[in-house]
């Protein structure tokens, strides 16, 4: 199994920024990519943006340039520093792991954290 603590979600006013964090462990030695998606009220839950074990990113096109994903191999943690936050960016964030165990995909998501952009 792996676990996924996310933190550093809060209220911010538009235009502003925040850092998301997701420590993971358990068994960590069986995972590659790690990501993030969100769900606003209402709508599906979406990518954000992911990170392969070597540094290879993927954003969701429309957050490109605002959203940059990072990782800490060391403290197998990963990172989500949003700026220019919009209040379409309110949602709640999760984080997300998989590992492929022959033809099988296990995913693992964090509890969430709540994101609110508003003045």
């Amino acid at each position: 199994q792996v676990q996924l603590v996310e933190s550093g979600g809060g209220l911010v006013q538009p235009g502003g920024s925040l850092r998301l964090s997701c420590a993971a462990s358990g068994s960590i030695s069986s995972i590659n990519t790690m990501g993030w998606y969100r769900q606003a009220p209402g709508k599906q839950r979406e990518l954000v943006a992911s990170i392969t074990s070597d540094g290879s990113t993927n954003y969701a096109n429309s957050l490109k340039g605002r959203f940059t994903i990072s990782r800490d191999n060391a403290k197998n943690t990963v990172y989500l520093q949003m700026n220019s936050l919009e209040p379409e960016d309110t949602a709640v964030y999760y984080c997300n792991t998989y590992r492929v165990i022959g033809l099988r995909v296990e995913n693992f998501w964090g509890q969430g954290t709540q994101v609110t952009v508003s003045s």
